[in-house]
């Protein structure tokens, strides 16, 4: 019996060499890129968040990701995914869009240049912080951004951390391009804020301003990020 439980052990250790083998292979590569969505509205106290989109040329390309270099008024980013190595690995010709969401952080005031896998995509204005705090306003806690049927608005979804804060309005600005920014706007409505995660919504009508079939609707939150999506003239 002993010997058995043995040669069973051995078995599975054998069958998960090849696992282990083919992970071992992982490497990162290049992707390709097809827009960058550059919001305005940033000062020199924000956490700059850039958005891009791309896809990922087959099912053997995995988790894209970014890597960012600020140099002067230079942004290099580097765009890239996890794939395999193995020219023995069959894989699917499928194309998977995706929405890639990542911060360049803290950026003096300035006009930056964006230059993505070597090529120039886009020009970043960073204007003058007016005060010392890192927002000038409360931002709602949004996490979620979902389109409401058949008409041209949004519902922005998430928890704000205490029953002393209340929705005030929101504020909507453009890039004159490509990119609506939302400033779903809170007030303090009490100094007694004791923790108590309180549902909201709040819809939101999307402008007709910008002449682009696809834009990007980037709303900022109140942990410093934004929650992004994209949206068409005609709903997907």
């Amino acid at each position: 019996m002993k010997k058995m439980i043995n040669i069973t052990a051995i078995l599975l250790a054998m069958m998960a060499l090849p696992a282990f083998a083919h992970h071992q292979k992982l490497t990162q590569a290049e992707i390709p890129h097809e827009h960058t969505y550059i919001p305005k509205g940033y000062d020199s106290n924000d956490n700059v968040e850039l958005i891009v989109e791309g896809y990922l040329p087959n099912l053997c390309f995995k988790t894209p990701h970014t890597r960012v270099d600020v140099e002067g008024k230079q942004i290099n980013v580097d765009l890239m995914a996890w794939t395999s190595e193995d020219d023995g690995v069959a894989c699917a010709e499928m194309v998977v869009p995706f929405v890639h969401v990542f911060s360049v952080g803290v950026l003096d005031m300035g006009n930056y240049t964006v230059v993505i896998n070597g090529e120039k995509t886009g020009e970043l204005f960073v204007e003058e912080s007016s005060s010392s705090s890192i927002d000038d306003y409360i931002y709602a806690n949004v996490e979620s951004i979902k389109r409401i049927d058949g008409e041209r608005s949004v519902v922005l979804k998430g928890h704000n951390p205490s029953f002393c804060l209340e929705f005030d309005r929101y504020e909507i600005s453009h890039n004159e391009s490509d990119v609506y920014s939302i400033q779903p706007i809170m007030k303090q409505v009490s100094d007694f804020c004791p923790l108590k995660m309180v549902p909201f919504e709040i819809e939101v009508a999307v402008p007709k301003e910008l002449k682009r079939d696809k834009v990007l609707l980037h709303v900022r939150a109140m942990n410093g990020k934004s929650v992004n999506r994209l949206f068409y003239e005609r709903s997907h």
